[in-house]
């Protein structure tokens, strides 16, 4: 008899691929496991990061990897972006969704809700894991969100709304100067590369569907 944790692994698993196939702005694109224990999500979505001379610029491709610990459903899952965000509730290990995790919600639930944090549809100043993140959300709110797109898929008989060109922001977005030299600080560290499958680290562990 399978025991309540792997069952609720395998009802995540037919829920995420059944959610997402054919999704353009969320994909699966690797696991490991069987139930999958760990996921890795590609979103094609605006977000922002800081590039190494402190501007804070768009970046419309992230990967998102999500651990599912002995402690899960109970547990929240641990989620962390293996490429760069400049966002209030993210910083380099880990995706701050203590606030609103609970057992009785759905993983595909908690995916869409991160791409919304993403684009600044969502994000919280109160208690920021990324102070400086916080700071600039607070200061120009009227940049926000940086992607207007609806995250979630539609339901059947919905059609997704498009995304017109006057909702979208300039390519790129200065800091105010004097941000600039405290987010070089901050995150220390340049643009992350795209993950390819010839330098991927996970390559060994992660099977592509």
């Amino acid at each position: 008899m399978l025991s309540p944790r792997i069952r609720r692994l395998k009802l995540d698993h037919e829920m995420l691929f059944q959610r997402f196939a054919g999704w353009p702005l969320i994909r699966i694109v690797g696991t490991a496991g069987m139930p999958p224990e760990l996921y890795r999500f590609q979103y094609l979505v605006r977000g922002l990061y800081v590039a190494p001379d402190g501007a804070i610029l768009e970046r419309n491709d992230h990967l998102l990897e999500v651990n599912l610990s002995l402690g899960y459903p109970r547990r929240a899952p641990q989620c962390r972006m293996l490429t760069p965000v400049f966002h209030p509730n993210f910083d380099d290990s880990s995706v701050c969704i203590g606030d609103f995790w609970a057992a009785s919600e759905g993983l595909d639930d908690l995916i869409i809700r991160i791409g919304r944090m993403i684009t600044y549809q969502e994000y919280n100043t109160k208690s920021p894991l990324n102070g400086l993140a916080a700071k600039w959300a607070a200061q120009n709110n009227h940049l926000l969100p940086v992607d207007t797109r609806a995250i979630a898929p539609p339901l059947p008989g919905e059609t997704p709304v498009p995304l017109a060109d006057k909702d979208m922001p300039d390519s790129s977005i200065s800091a105010p100067p004097a941000a600039i030299p405290v987010a070089q600080a901050a995150m220390k560290q340049p643009p992350a590369p795209e993950v390819s499958s010839g330098d991927d680290p996970w390559e060994q562990k992660i099977v592509i569907p």
